[in-house]
């Protein structure tokens, strides 16, 4: 069996290739057959970060009346879940580009009609966007420096790194969805 630090090390290497991926993905866009439909996937990412938002509650609320087990159980389901649509993700905005918001005639910018309907509502959706995006990053490592301490029977170092990364992950799985509820009008 490898050691801990081997997994923190591999740890450190997955986050860093992630966030190359997630950097790229509004750079690129991989070229798809006729027959590729990716629209219902954005449905699918905000049903999957509500599971995830649910999981982690409740794995919060285990570990609290003590069912370890079950908080284990639930984080690690709640940890699958998250790599289902990080991968889902990932392969959507390499495939679809991305959606502008107010964009309503899907021509990939804002005309000042556009501009005008939406300028009430565009602070607050970036401002969202933008603490979810920040937050998605900073919590990715401490997801997974967390598991590896649990894994590891780390437990002082695994609460440390909860501490942060418990409510940062909620936050980001909750805020996923709300996202999505207001950009799915210009999808």
């Amino acid at each position: 069996m490898k050691t801990a630090k081997f997994w923190y090390r591999a740890a450190t290497v997955l986050t860093i290739l992630v966030m190359l991926l997630v950097g790229a993905m509004r750079r690129i866009t991989i070229p798809t057959p006729e027959w590729w439909d990716v629209s219902g996937l954005p449905l699918f990412h905000a049903s999957l970060n509500s599971v995830a938002a649910v999981l982690i509650l409740l794995g919060g609320i285990f570990i609290k009346l003590g069912f370890k087990k079950v908080h284990r159980t639930l984080m690690m389901s709640a940890f699958a879940v998250s790599g289902v649509f990080l991968l889902s993700y990932v392969t959507y905005h390499f495939t679809a580009g991305h959606t502008v918001f107010g964009d309503l005639d899907k021509d990939g910018s804002l005309n000042e009609v556009e501009a005008m309907l939406v300028i009430t509502r565009k602070p607050m959706y970036l401002t969202i966007l933008g603490t979810h995006i920040v937050l998605a990053i900073v919590s990715f490592p401490l997801v997974l420096f967390s598991i590896i301490a649990a894994v590891f029977s780390q437990f002082s170092l695994h609460k440390k790194l909860t501490r942060f990364a418990y409510p940062l992950w909620l936050y980001v799985a909750i805020t996923g969805p709300v996202v999505y509820l207001l950009i799915k009008p210009y999808y």
